[in-house]
This record gives structure tokens, C-alpha cells and sequence, in this order.
């Protein structure tokens, strides 16, 4: 008898294409079956990795004639709540892809619909499936590097100008009156600013308490590029993330566990963990992760605990919302930026500096003294949490 949970895929090209190699190898481990994929356009039997399931652009029918028990969602972002909604309805417990919504009304929206339905919604943000994670909770907890003064995180990435056309919501703050909001810190970074939430213990929508933005863009788009957030929990601790998309060099992106006899440095795409300490030698360490699909399908066939409900990234969304309520990005002057020959990118020269610096100092670009740094913006204090 087949015990393996049939799994429908929405979105399969673009970073789906990810999801399928991973459904795919779950195949192979018998714990699902890609009983169907929902893309506008079909896929060949090589973009699908092996023999073409079921295909439909109609994903409340595929859903039906597949009989899934799962739907992974990894749509443009305007389409998350719907989706969702539309499995959620007939009983289709979800892996939804970050960020789960454009707004905090969406998310909301999402959110309580799934509760109702009494379905299963596990959020991507992949960096929490790291054992990572825990193990440093527990090295706070055990007072490795002190008193907590606040967490720092830091993502610099290069994307070439077509990454910003690789969709048509691609790098926009609204598509056709809808909300998109595909920021550095919100779509391609977000892991940065989920995980540095979780470290500084405030995931929830009521653990943040005052959120200050500095949005700006040095390629041709909407959104920002080039941005940094505060963020302040009910505990009073700050949590500082700046992220661009035109650094000089690619790096590997970090959060930072500032504490009053140490630190703690996670790398967190690579689950690499550094330790630095007084009266210790720097300690290094490398985890193992949980993948989150893997996660859903042991929850509910065994019990285990969800690793990312959608109310543990209430507080990512007060993030997601306080950028939206927020002026539009400033766009740099052109002294503040240069294209790379050959490369068809845009760098800010000293960028990768300052990602680093208020990571480690907490401060914002404009504090750093980045002469084209946008005005602070307080554009969240209260925001309701139903």
C-alpha cells in the first residue's frame, strides 16, 4: 500500500524549480508523490524531473482530481492569501512560500482562514528549519556570551538589472492596484530579517513594538534595493537588518547575536555557527537542517512539532507591513552608484561596508553616514494583531 502523501505543486518554474527537486527527492524517500503541478504553461517531463503528473492552470480542480493532501505554493507573492485560501477550503494543509503575503491584511487574511479550515500552513522561511536555531537559543540561555544587547544582520547580494525583469512583479511596490512590496528585505533577504527575529525572540505579531525603516533603490524599479530596518521588541531589544542587492562583492549573508561578553555569528544559508567569547578561543560549529516540506509530512503523519506555523512570522509581516505603510524607496542619486562593465548590475560603492557595520553597530545607514541615506521613517507603532 502507497503511504505517501500526494502533493500538488503551484508554481513550478522560477525558484518552483527548486520545489520540484525537492518534492522529487521526498518521492524517491517514500514520503510523498507529485500527484500534480498548476502552471499556466505546462511542463516538459525534464522541467518536471521525471514522469509528468497531472497539469492544470486551475488549481482549485487539480487539487480536486489529484485528491492532494498537500499544496506547496510558490506563486507571485499578490496570489499567496487566495491560494491558500482555495486549498484551505477543501482540506489541503500548505507549504506556502515567503513571504506569505504582501500586507499584514493579507497575512491576516490568510492566516485566520487556514485556522478556520483547520488545515496545516507551514511558512518557508527555510533558515528556521536549521539546527542552528535551537542550539544557539540554547547557548543565550545558558549565558555563553552574556546579557543579549540586540541582534545584527547582514545580506549583501548581487543581482544583474534582468533579475528585476525575471517577472512581471519583479522589484514592484504594486502591480495592477495590488500589493506586491518585492524589497530586498521583504522577497530575496527576508530569511535575513525572519531569522534575526527568531535569535532576538520576538517571531510573533505583538512581540514588536516600533519599527524604522530607510528605503532606497539604485536600479531602475519600485522597490528598494538597498535598504535597513530596526526593529524594536516588547523586551527592548533592537534588532537592526541591512540588506542590498548591489553589493561590490557577494557575500554570505548573517545574523549577528550581540551580547555583553561575546557574540554569536550564523551564517545562516551555509548552517555555520561562530562563537567568540572572553576567555575562549573563537568556536565554530556546523549544523545539520530539517527541511520544511520533510517537516510538514512528519507532522502529520507523526506528530511532530511544525517548525514554522503562520503565527510564529506575525512579526516578519509587522516588518512586511511597516515598508509597505512606508514612503516609496528614495532612488539614489547617480554619484551613489555605478554599473559593472561586462556585468549589466549596479554596485554602491562602500555598500558592503555599511551592510557589515549596522549589523554590528545596530545603527541605520543614515546614522553610518551614508550621505544618500533616506530619511528614517517610523511608519509603524500600532498595528492591529487580529
Amino acid at each position: 500500500m502507497n503511504t505517501s502523501l500526494p502533493v500538488v505543486l503551484a508554481g513550478a518554474r522560477g525558484h518552483g524549480r527548486w520545489h520540484v527537486a525537492n518534492i522529487r527527492r521526498l518521492e524517491r524517500a517514500g514520503l510523498v508523490r507529485l500527484a500534480g503541478i498548476c502552471e499556466l504553461t505546462p511542463l516538459t517531463e525534464e522541467e518536471a524531473g521525471g514522469e509528468l503528473p497531472e497539469q492544470s492552470a486551475d488549481f482549485g480542480a487539480l487539487l480536486d482530481s489529484t485528491g492532494a493532501r498537500i499544496a506547496v505554493i510558490c506563486t507571485p507573492i499578490p496570489t499567496h492569501t487566495d491560494l491558500a485560501l482555495t486549498a484551505a477550503r477543501k482540506g489541503v494543509h500548505l507549504l506556502l512560500e515567503k513571504p506569505p503575503a504582501p500586507s499584514y491584511a493579507e497575512f491576516r487574511r490568510m492566516a485566520d482562514g487556514v485556522a478556520e479550515a483547520g488545515v496545516v500552513c507551514q511558512i518557508g522561511f527555510q533558515s528556521l528549519g536549521s539546527h542552528a536555531v535551537p542550539a544557539i537559543r540554547e547557548l543565550v540561555a545558558q549565558g555563553a556570551v552574556g546579557d543579549v544587547l540586540g541582534i545584527g544582520g547582514a545580506g549583501a547580494w548581487v543581482r544583474d538589472e534582468a533579475y528585476f525583469r525575471r517577472a512581471p512583479w519583479s522589484g514592484k511596490r504594486r502591480l495592477g492596484g495590488a500589493d506586491v512590496i518585492d524589497g530586498a528585505l521583504t522577497n530575496p533577504l527576508a530569511h535575513a530579517v525572519a531569522t534575526a527575529l527568531a535569535l532576538g525572540g520576538g517571531t510573533r505579531a505583538e512581540d514588536v513594538t516600533d519599527i524604522e525603516t530607510e528605503l532606497s533603490h539604485a536600479n531602475d524599479i519600485e522597490a528598494d534595493d538597498t535598504s535597513c530596518v530596526r526593529i524594536t521588541t516588547a523586551r527592548g531589544r533592537r534588532i537592526t537588518v541591512a540588506a542590498t542587492l548591489c553589493a561590490e562583492r557577494a557575500d554570505e549573508p548573517y545574523v549577528l547575536v550581540h551580547g555583553s561578553s561575546g557574540r554569536i555569528t550564523f551564517w545562516y544559508k551555509q548552517d555555520r555557527v561562530l562563537l567568540q567569547r572572553g576567555g575562549h578561543g573563537p568556536e565554530e560549529y556546523e549544523y545539520d537542517r530539517t527541511d520544511l516540506l520533510e517537516n510538514l509530512v512528519a507532522h502529520l503523519t507523526t506528530g511532530a512539532a511544525l517548525l514554522v506555523p503562520p503565527d510564529e512570522t506575525g512579526a516578519f509581516m509587522r516588518v512586511v507591513e511597516a515598508i509597505r505603510r512606508a514612503s516609496d524607496p528614495e532612488r539614489l542619486p547617480d554619484a551613489a552608484w555605478r554599473r559593472v562593465p561586462g556585468e549589466r548590475r549596479r554596485v554602491v560603492p562602500g555598500i558592503d561596508g555599511l551592510v557589515a557595520a549596522a549589523a554590528d553597530t545596530l545603527c541605520l545607514y543614515s546614522e553610518l553616514g551614508a550621505p544618500w541615506a533616506p530619511r528614517t521613517e517610523h511608519p509603524l507603532k500600532e498595528v492591529s494583531t487580529r
